[in-house]
C-alpha cells in the first residue's frame, strides 16, 4: 500500500499538514525550491568562521559563556557537548504524536535556510518522522526561552547517536534506532547543534497537539450540550438566529446554528411547545454565549500557532549575503516563545470553560425539581445511587481544571546566570492543556452519560434524528443502567468516544 509523501515548503504548513503529522504514516519532503537557501546559509557560515570573527553560538560559549572564544579545532566538539549538556529533561516522555510533531516543526523551520544546518540534517528529522522512530523526549526541563533547550537536545541526541527513540514502540539506542529509519549519526557542523536545540517547538508542538484535541472535544460538548437542553425538556428559542446577529460575536453566532442544528425537527421539543416554563437555567440557555466565546478564544490561538509554526524561532540566525557579498549572524531573540504562552494560557482558558458548563449540565440533570427526572437519573433511588457519584467526579475534575487555568505566562524565573533574566514558561503553558483536556473530555463523557440515560427516561418520545444518532453511538458502547454497576468503564468508554470525535449532523 503506498504512503503519502508531503512536501514541506517554507512558510506553507496548514492545520491539514500538522494534523497529518500527529497521527503519522506519511513520508516528508523539502521543497527543492527550498534547498539553495539552505546551502546558502551553512556555505555563509562557513565563510563566517573562516574569517575567525567572534559568531555567537558558532565559536563562541553559550549563554553567560558567550564571551569565551572556541578555537576552530574544538567547533564539531562544541556542538557535541551542547547537545550532550542540554540534555538535562526529566519527567515522563512526550506523547508520540507531539513528538510527531517536534520532528517536523524543527524541520519547516530550518528549512526556511537561515539556520545554517544542512540539508542532509533536515532530511534526516524528516526520515526519523516518516519512519515513526520518535526521540524519547523527557516532558520537563524548558522554561520557554532561550529556545525549549533540554526537550530539543533530547530530540537532536538522537541524530547523533545518543540517547533512546521508540521503535515499535519499545525504546530503543538511538544508534540502533537510526538504523532503523536508514541513518547513521551525523557529526555536527558549525551552528548545527545550536540551531537544533534553539526555537519554540516542543511547546508549539505540545500547543498545537492540545488545539487539535480541543477542536474535537468542543464540538462533542455542543453536541452532548444540545442533547442535555432536549433530555431536560429545554427550550431551542435560545438558539433562534436573531438573538445571535444583533450581538455580533461570530463564535457565539455559530455555535448557536449548531445547536439548532442538532435538535431539528425533534419531537421531543414539539410536545412541550406550550409549557409554562418562561425561560431555562443559564447552563442550557447560554451555552452559544459560552461555547462562541471559546470557539473564538481557539481560532485566535490557532492563528498564533500556525504562525509559529512557520516561522524561525533559533538564534543567532544567519543571512547569506547580500547585494555587496556580506555574510551577516544576527543575534536576537526569536527564541522566545511568548506567543505561544499567551496563545496556551487561552485555550486553558476555554478548556476550563467547557468543562464547567457541561457539569452544571449534568449537575441539573441529577436534580428532580429542575429536570422533572428521577432524581440522580435510576430508578429505584436510594437502593441505587445512579449518577451521584458520577457527578460528583464530574465537580472534582472541572474544580481541578480552575487551579490549572492559571495562566502560566504571568511567571518568569531567571536562568543561565541572569543572561537569560525574562521567560515565558510557554512549555509548561502548553504542557498543562493535555492534563485540563483529559478533565473536559471526563466531564464531557459524564454528562453525555447522563443525557443518554435521560433521553431514555423521555421514551417513548424520540428526539431529533441527529441527536438519536448519537445516543446511538453512545449505546453500542455504553447500554442503560437500570440498576447500579461499575461506573468506571462507561465514563472510560464515553471519554475515549468524546477524544475520536462526534460526527455533526
Amino acid at each position: 500500500m503506498s504512503t503519502t509523501t508531503h512536501t514541506i515548503a517554507p512558510g506553507r504548513l496548514d492545520a491539514a499538514l500538522l494534523q497529518a503529522a500527529a497521527d503519522g504514516g506519511a513520508r516528508w519532503r523539502i521543497a527543492d525550491e527550498a534547498r539553495a537557501g539552505i546551502d546558502a546559509s551553512v556555505r555563509a557560515v562557513a565563510e563566517l568562521v573562516g574569517r575567525d570573527a567572534p559568531v555567537y553560538g558558532i565559536n563562541t560559549g553559550f549563554g553567560k559563556l558567550a564571551q569565551t572564544r572556541i578555537p576552530t579545532d574544538q567547533l564539531a566538539a562544541l556542538q557535541k557537548n551542547l547537545v550532550l549538556s542540554h540534555s538535562a529533561g526529566v519527567g515522563q516522555p512526550l506523547a508520540a504524536p507531539v513528538v510527531r510533531l517536534m520532528l517536523l516543526l524543527k524541520a519547516a523551520s530550518l528549512a526556511h535556510g537561515v539556520s545554517a544546518v544542512r540539508a542532509e540534517v533536515i532530511d534526516a528529522l524528516l526520515a526519523l518522522l516518516a519512519a515513526d522512530v520518535l526521540p524519547v523526549i523527557p516532558e520537563k526541563g524548558s522554561v520557554g526561552a532561550s529556545g525549549d533547550l533540554a526537550p530539543l537536545a533530547h530530540m537532536a541526541g538522537v541524530l547523533i547517536g545518543i540517547g533512546e527513540a521508540w521503535v515499535d514502540g519499545r525504546r530503543t539506542p538511538a544508534v540502533e534506532a537510526l538504523a532503523r529509519a536508514g541513518l547513521r549519526p551525523f557529526e555536527l557542523g558549525p551552528k548545527e547543534g545550536l540551531a537544533l536545540l534553539n526555537g519554540t517547538q516542543a511547546s508549539t508542538a505540545l500547543a498545537i497537539r492540545a488545539a487539535q484535541r480541543l477542536q474535537r472535544i468542543h464540538d462533542a460538548a455542543v453536541a452532548v450540550g444540545a442533547m442535555t437542553v432536549d433530555a431536560a425538556k429545554g427550550s431551542d428559542t435560545p438558539f433562534d438566529d436573531r438573538i445571535h446577529a444583533v450581538r455580533g460575536q461570530p463564535g457565539q453566532r455559530e455555535v448557536a446554528a449548531r445547536y439548532r442544528d442538532w435538535l431539528a425537527g425533534s419531537p421531543m421539543r414539539l410536545s412541550h411547545l406550550d409549557c409554562d416554563k418562561v425561560q431555562d437555567p443559564y447552563c442550557l440557555r447560554c451555552q452559544p454565549q459560552v461555547m462562541g466565546a471559546c470557539l473564538d478564544q481557539m481560532r485566535h490561538a490557532w492563528d498564533v500557532l500556525l504562525r509559529e509554526a512557520n516561522g524561525v524561532s533559533d538564534n543567532p540566525l544567519v543571512f547569506a549575503a547580500d547585494a555587496e557579498g556580506h555574510h551577516e549572524a544576527l543575534s536576537g531573540g526569536n527564541f522566545h516563545a511568548e506567543p505561544v504562552a499567551f496563545a496556551a494560557d487561552n485555550l486553558a482558558l476555554a478548556i476550563a470553560e467547557i468543562g464547567a458548563l457541561s457539569e452544571r449540565r449534568t449537575a441539573m440533570l441529577m436534580d428532580p425539581v429542575l429536570s422533572g427526572l428521577p432524581a440522580f437519573l435510576v430508578e429505584h433511588g436510594g437502593l441505587h445511587s445512579g449518577f451521584m457519584i458520577a457527578q460528583v467526579t464530574a465537580a472534582a475534575l472541572a474544580s481541578e481544571n480552575k487551579s490549572l487555568a492559571h495562566p502560566a505566562s504571568v511567571d518568569s524565573l531567571p536562568t543561565s546566570a541572569n543572561q537569560e533574566d525574562h521567560v515565558s514558561m510557554a512549555t509548561y503553558a502548553a504542557r498543562r492543556l493535555h492534563a485540563m483536556l483529559d478533565n473536559t473530555a471526563g466531564i464531557v463523557a459524564i454528562e453525555w452519560l447522563a443525557a443518554a440515560q435521560a433521553i431514555d427516561f423521555r421514551r417513548p418520545l424520540q428526539s431529533s434524528a441527529a441527536l438519536e444518532r448519537l445516543h446511538a453511538q453512545l449505546r453500542a458502547r455504553v447500554p442503560h443502567l437500570g440498576v447500579d454497576r461499575l461506573m468506571a468503564p462507561d465514563i472510560e468508554a464515553a471519554t475515549a468516544l468524546v477524544e475520536a470525535g462526534i460526527t455533526p449532523p
